[in-house]
């Protein structure tokens, strides 16, 4: 059989309760359920990082973000770049013969060339580099390496305009085995959705309408994949293209008043920005039927940096020898068979420079430890935040990477750490750190290892100046 085509859907800060299966009906996604019923849904699947642009490197590089220099969101102090050492998916899908394109939101590299989705691996490119973007009075990119040209708001919302250009992509390259990345940025910032789809939510009266908002623009790209799902069948090539959901990272909770966000999510303890399960824990779901079985889940752990090793191995290509892979293959896995499981996995997370006792984790099998977030560390400055803000409605307010030192703070104590038995506890709420000192003690002398490895490896790159 030839090599499949691949198509990985990416959604922005979608959790497990954004599906309408997962909720009981409060999200209204039938495509998206219909992939999970008849698809194959893995129950522990993890990203690298609770928030967006380390989380994508690590999908793109099978690494560990902070090996790869992609440490955080902030695309204009160039944080959001992968080293360009790093080989990505699309680098190593290309080489094997792959038609590559990437439709929608990139968030690894915003303000650099060297780093520009065409530079990376992607033969074609229709999207924005940063980290959101408005879904009405939008202005995107379209081309192929290693040009692209500015295409402006034509009257569409943006999620179907991504929509088109997949299906489009796909008509296209039909005859020949592609990977297609289509990365949505709904439901993420700014909440903004067509007023046919919010009217549903918003009048049901039981949500705020910055949840109504969300609720809609996941409706709107769950219509979106079912268009490009009806393209692959239409061009006779459903059979042996393996299809990916996902999300980047969890779900984005808070907000004042009407807007606020926070919302269902099956009871997982914390969102977006967080290494508790409601931050890292993501859906994922595939289908594949001429190499998967169908209606099946698995409960192994599968983590993002799983993804490029099996993705590049089942496309036949050649992974990179010259670093060290965090992923392993788990084609056997998924097909049912004694595959390869990496059981022991990280997290770290903060702003700006990462720092090893703030908002970090580690899996050992069921248990998991958690070193709580330290709140100084965890916040953008307001200047930051402001130029960030202004540069997504006007591109002249921001063009080249801040040379400015990075913030200096004095962060207080770290609080002790926490524990949890996942296998009985999956939510979160029983802590057992006080109950068991050695597990503790081990796996913050694991977690610290760690960070210092990838630490180091980060530190030694010469090429993000």
């Amino acid at each position: 059989m030839a090599p499949p085509n691949i198509l990985f859907i990416l959604a922005d800060d979608m959790g497990y309760g954004d599906f309408g299966c997962f909720s009981e009906g409060l999200a209204k996604t039938p495509t998206l359920d219909h992939l999970v019923e008849g698809g194959l849904c893995l129950t522990q699947h993890y990203s690298a990082s609770p928030v967006c642009a380390p989380a994508r490197a690590s999908l793109f590089t099978g690494r560990y973000p902070q090996r790869t220099g992609t440490i955080d969101t902030i695309e204009m102090r160039g944080l959001d770049r992968m080293s360009l050492r790093e080989r990505t998916m699309a680098d190593l899908l290309r080489d094997a013969g792959y038609v590559t394109g990437l439709v929608g939101k990139w968030h690894n590299g915003a303000l650099d060339a060297r780093h520009h989705p065409t530079a990376r691996g992607f033969d074609e490119f229709v999207g924005f580099c940063g980290g959101w973007h408005p879904y009405f009075d939008w202005s995107i990119e379209r081309g192929t390496a290693p040009a692209t040209t500015r295409v402006a708001d034509d009257g569409r919302y943006l999620t179907d305009v991504f929509t088109d250009e997949a299906v489009d992509f796909v008509q296209r390259h039909r005859g020949s085995p592609f990977f297609l990345h289509l990365a949505y940025n709904a439901p993420h910032y700014p909440f903004q959705s067509p007023e046919e789809d919010l009217a549903a939510f918003r009048d049901r009266g039981d949500l705020t309408l910055g949840v109504s908002h969300v609720y809609a623009m996941i409706q709107r790209m769950d219509a979106g994949i079912a268009r490009v799902l009806d393209a692959l069948e239409r061009s006779g090539i459903a059979e042996n293209t393996l299809v990916l959901f996902s999300s980047d990272n969890g779900p984005q909770f808070g907000g004042l008043g009407k807007m606020n966000t926070d919302r269902f999510n099956c009871g997982f303890r914390g969102a977006k920005l967080l290494v508790y399960e409601g931050g890292i824990r993501l859906p994922m779901v595939l289908r594949w039927p001429a190499g998967l079985a169908s209606g099946l889940t698995r409960d192994e752990l599968v983590h993002f940096t799983d993804w490029l090793p099996t993705l590049v191995g089942l496309a036949g290509g050649a992974l990179p020898r010259d670093r060290v892979l965090d992923g392993v293959d788990v084609l056997p896995l998924l097909q049912g068979e004694r595959g390869q499981v990496c059981d022991r996995r990280f997290w770290q997370w903060n702003r700006y420079a990462p720092h090893g006792e703030c908002n970090a984790a580690m899996r050992d099998g069921p248990w998991k430890l958690v070193r709580p977030a330290i709140d100084e560390l965890m916040q953008v400055t307001p200047e930051d935040w402001n130029m960030d803000v202004a540069s997504k409605y006007d591109r002249a307010a921001h063009t080249e990477i801040l040379r400015e030192p990075l913030p200096e703070r004095s962060p207080a104590a770290a609080a002790p750490s926490q524990l949890f038995d996942l296998a009985s506890d999956p939510e979160e709420r029983s802590d057992l750190a006080a109950a068991q000192p050695a597990r503790v003690r081990s796996m913050e002398a694991a977690l610290a290892s760690w960070f210092e490895e990838v630490e180091s490896e980060r530190r030694a790159i010469d090429d993000l100046p």
